[in-house]
């Protein structure tokens, strides 16, 4: 019952351009036995420039076919740009492309756009003021009007909770789903994203409360692995880390029948390998 997508700029990285067109990596993403992909238009279509203007009934109507085609589901449109940005100029430009995506998801029958929550600087990187309420405050107030705006194109717009992001827990995601408090406001769940150097070895508690948590918010799952190194997390494919699946595969099986999961940081070598050890721990929980 749980559908497994992948990444689509994922697949066939690094290969010839004959490769790397939207086609080709939807056929073998389903060649590849996966039935839905995280889409970042960016990333998976070369040599053009994805604006405003560029998201347009045509792009639309051809975006549809080629995943008819193979049978596949765009679980969600990407659109990651930081709502916290401090440049007033550069923040309406992100809201204006999230508005955008939002009716482009709408036309091509995208599951949901997809956001991370960002930093208050214009580097999108943690710092010292990134967890702090001053701002949450601003993001949830730039956030607000592409809530508003999802509401009326009736697309759900999700957001990922990631730890060195603005909201970086479920606490902090529950505060945001009830400030904003609407029906088209998600939760994109990656478990990876809420873990530490701080809190990596209590990950199964870090985990099972934020499922437990955000369980009637959760609208789609990323999964990835993680390896420690230099002192670091550094996020890798699925089965290739620390990560146990089980706790998180029956929460998802008794939860959330159907829910489609997007694998994360897959090669073109392992991305097969992912998909079948989680089916695998799906299949005995």
């Amino acid at each position: 019952m749980l559908q497994i997508g992948i990444r689509l700029h994922d697949v066939n990285a690094g290969l010839g351009e004959a490769e790397q067109t939207l086609e080709a990596r939807a056929a073998k993403a389903r060649e590849e036995g996966f039935s839905c992909v995280h889409l970042a238009l960016s990333k998976c279509i070369s040599g053009v420039t994805f604006d405003d203007a560029a998201l347009t009934e045509g792009l639309a109507a051809h975006v549809r076919r080629v995943f008819r085609r193979q049978e596949l589901d765009v679980a969600v449109l990407g659109c990651y740009l930081n709502l916290a940005h401090p440049d007033e100029a550069k923040l309406r430009e992100f809201q204006s492309r999230y508005f955008a995506h939002l009716r482009m998801a709408a036309l091509c029958g995208a599951g949901m756009v997809g956001t991370e929550t960002g930093a208050p600087n214009a580097a999108y990187k943690y710092d010292a003021g990134t967890h702090t309420d001053a701002a949450l405050y601003t993001f949830l107030r730039n956030l607000e009007p592409v809530v508003e705006r999802a509401e009326r194109c009736g697309v759900t717009l999700a957001i990922e909770p990631v730890w060195n992001h603005i909201v970086y827990s479920a606490e902090r995601a529950r505060e945001a789903l009830r400030s904003i408090g609407s029906r088209n406001l998600r939760i994109i769940l990656d478990p990876v994203n809420l873990l530490c150097t701080e809190n990596a070895d209590d990950r199964e508690r870090v985990i099972g409360e934020a499922a437990e948590t955000l369980c009637d918010h959760i609208a789609m799952v990323h999964l990835k692995d993680f390896v420690r190194r230099d002192g670091k997390l550094v996020s890798v494919a699925a089965g290739t880390g620390e990560m146990d699946y089980t706790e998180i595969c029956r929460f998802l099986k008794a939860r959330k029948p159907y829910i489609q999961a997007t694998l994360e940081n897959t090669s073109n070598e392992n991305a097969v390998a992912a998909r079948e050890r989680i089916e695998s721990v799906y299949a005995l929980v």
